[in-house]
């Protein structure tokens, strides 16, 4: 059972939300949440993995984030600039997080959870000296309270709302007020999404994530079996992600170092043969010159 007080953006007042779930756990590993385990995994800009964490199934990622981060600050926070992150992850709370460690969080755009045919919460302005917001009809929102939360409620005045020509695109309030909530922290969070997304700096990392993280899950998924829960506890499946992160580290060695051998070969192939020709023409002009046309 789950319990809170809301505000009801119809009735105008506070009521009591009580959500019962029917939550399904199995009997034969309870660490799992809901019949399959997570892995919060951190990888470099080369696709090798630096840290893997194995969290049960039903935590969402915004909230199993944190003991991952942490360990990997722990073990590489000198070496950290910028972190790409998906969608998923773009919470106040991570982003103040993040930002606070003097790093550069990278993420993508969210389309705004709003109704079809109702203003979005971007285009009511936020004015931060008077802390209030200015709806598209050049109305004030006052701040009201802060809910147990942390969000702040700014509230606008039923009078003006009742006689707004645009009050069907605002509000289907039924004492014609409007609500708006902002995160104490949501200054980082906008810090995120309104001005580091839209540097060039982000154009230049971010789309290197679909290269290196999801090509990560994509090999171990396919070719390592990592789609599959096959032991029981959150010990014995973080072992066995770690083993197959080893392997995937291993084998991006071993293309590391083929590569890097291939090209000496190839480098030294390529100047004997220079060589040879150099040789060649200085004695047989004619020949290398009838190559040349052929």
């Amino acid at each position: 059972m789950y319990q809170e007080f809301n505000f009801d953006e119809k009735s105008g007042e506070l009521k009591k939300d009580i959500e019962t779930k029917h939550i399904k756990v199995s009997k034969t590993d309870g660490e799992s949440g809901c019949f399959a385990y997570s892995h919060q995994t951190f990888c470099d800009k080369n696709g090798f993995v630096v840290l893997s964490l194995c969290v049960p199934g039903n935590v969402h990622d915004s909230v199993s984030f944190f003991p991952a981060y942490h360990l990997l600050n722990k073990k590489y926070k000198d070496q950290i600039k910028n972190l790409c992150l998906d969608a998923g992850y773009i919470t106040p709370a991570v982003c103040k997080t993040i930002l606070e460690h003097k790093q550069k969080m990278y993420a993508p755009y969210k389309r705004p959870m709003t109704k079809k045919g109702f203003f979005k919460k971007y285009e009511y302005v936020y004015d931060e000296r008077y802390d209030c917001y200015i709806c598209p009809n050049i109305k004030l929102l006052e701040y009201s309270n802060t809910n147990k939360l942390g969000y702040k409620e700014y509230k606008s005045n039923p009078k003006e709302c009742k006689e707004c020509p645009i009050l069907e695109k605002c509000t289907q309030s039924k004492n014609y007020q409007k609500v708006i909530t902002r995160h104490v922290w949501e200054e980082y969070r906008e810090e995120v999404m309104d001005e580091i997304r839209h540097t060039p700096k982000w154009k230049e990392l971010y789309p290197k994530r679909k290269e290196s993280i999801e090509r990560v899950f994509g090999d171990c998924k396919e070719q390592h079996n990592l789609r599959y829960t096959r032991l029981r506890g959150i010990e014995k499946n973080q072992h066995q992600a770690l083993m197959i992160f080893a392997c995937h580290n291993l084998k991006r060695m071993a293309r590391w170092s083929w590569k890097t051998s291939s090209n000496t070969i190839h480098n030294w192939l390529k100047m004997m043969i220079s060589r040879f020709e150099t040789h060649k023409e200085k004695r047989y002009s004619f020949w290398s010159t009838t190559l040349s046309t052929i």
